[in-house]
């Protein structure tokens, strides 16, 4: 096996599939990544048993073959070597030799046929969109997602395909966030799956700005996106996700408009004398007034003032202040809403015309 390649586009390909790689893994040969040369050039693939990215890229000087390297070794060398340098990887024996300019390095290797791939999976459903449009569905939602919560099924987003539109969904059980967007393929059945978080991280990481296409091909238990040069594939929870659209509030018709940076900018300053365990601030609502106050155990206060379009009055209610701005900032535009019922009621906070992006806020008693 050889070939030589250009420093960053072996660098960019590199990072797309390193950050799948597990610092501590159970088997020797998950720490590697299987690199794969064949006529069309080079293919990088990086697994947890979990996750898995082949990343393609072009190359010279290929002679075929397939070995398994040490990912973080490999990446950090490419990284630390001079922008523009040529980088030639050639393997002899049970090693591997990159070299570049006057520096040399030989790695250790494990054999291909260790390497655990996910075969071909049961695919049931494929849908294409723009890539902008799916990283800002994770963008707006990701915040949501339960972090090593027992209930298993809450640490990862719901991906919740309808006849025309794509959901995505997460919560933590405190709150919830939820994205949608319409599609224009026909969709065969209705599904919903659950991409675990990490699964959600790395595709985060995966996209980039531009007006590209990706592919989601639905699996029995797999989620697969293709993208240029890359495919990822995760397995999905095996659960049941909450019924979601059930916590979003019904007759929430106490609507309170404010600038998302007012209220954002007034919500950081009083946080900062809230409690440090529950992070409760208080919303009392009056009309053409949103008061937000915090109070610690020093009996310390914080008072702040918004300008906002209601005519509510005499509302009171408190939050997690980590949560309310947690939802400001998945939001794009310089109006919110946030609908209220009464004090012991969840809020909602969507833009003012439009409901594609909802979140919701369970009411903390203080």
């Amino acid at each position: 096996m050889r070939f030589s390649i250009q420093r960053e586009a072996f660098l960019k390909r590199l990072q797309q599939v390193v950050g799948v790689v597990e610092r501590r893994q159970t088997l020797p040969v998950l720490a590697n990544l299987l690199v794969v040369v064949d006529a069309n050039g080079v293919s990088l693939t990086g697994t947890d048993l979990e996750v898995e990215m082949i990343a393609r890229t072009d190359a010279d000087e290929l002679e075929p073959g397939e070995v398994t390297i040490p990912a973080r070794k490999l990446f950090d060398i490419c990284r630390a070597l001079p922008d523009g340098s040529r980088i030639k990887l050639e393997q002899k024996g049970d090693r591997v030799s990159v070299s570049s300019g006057r520096s040399r390095f030989t790695l250790a290797t494990l054999p291909a046929t260790e390497f655990p791939l996910i075969e071909n999976i049961e695919l049931v459903e494929r849908v294409s969109l723009p890539e902008a449009t799916l990283k800002e569905l994770m963008d707006r939602t990701s915040f949501a997602m339960a972090n090593q919560d027992v209930r298993y099924y809450l640490n990862g987003m719901l991906l919740d395909l309808r006849e025309h539109a794509l959901r995505c969904v997460a919560t933590d059980g405190h709150r919830l966030a939820l994205a949608e967007t319409q599609i224009e393929t026909q969709v065969a059945a209705p599904r919903q799956v659950i991409v675990p978080r990490k699964g959600i991280n790395e595709l985060q990481g995966l996209f980039e700005p531009g007006d590209g296409v990706v592919e989601l091909e639905f699996a029995r238990n797999h989620l697969r996106v293709r993208r240029d040069g890359v495919t990822f594939t995760s397995k999905l929870i095996d659960g049941r996700f909450p019924d979601y659209e059930a916590v979003i509030p019904i007759g929430a018709d106490k609507e309170v408009r404010v600038q998302r940076d007012d209220v954002r900018a007034a919500l950081q300053r009083a946080a900062i004398l809230s409690n440090e365990k529950y992070r409760g601030v208080k919303l009392e609502v009056a009309p053409n007034r949103l008061r937000i106050v915090a109070h610690n155990p020093e009996q310390e206060e914080a008072i702040e003032d918004v300008e906002a379009q209601t005519g509510v009055s005499d509302l009171s209610v408190g939050f997690n202040v980590n949560y309310l701005l947690d939802a400001l900032g998945a939001l794009s535009g310089e109006e919110v809403m946030l609908c209220l019922r009464d004090g012991q009621s969840s809020c909602l906070v969507r833009k003012p015309e439009s409901d594609d992006t909802r979140h919701v806020i369970m009411p903390l008693r203080l």
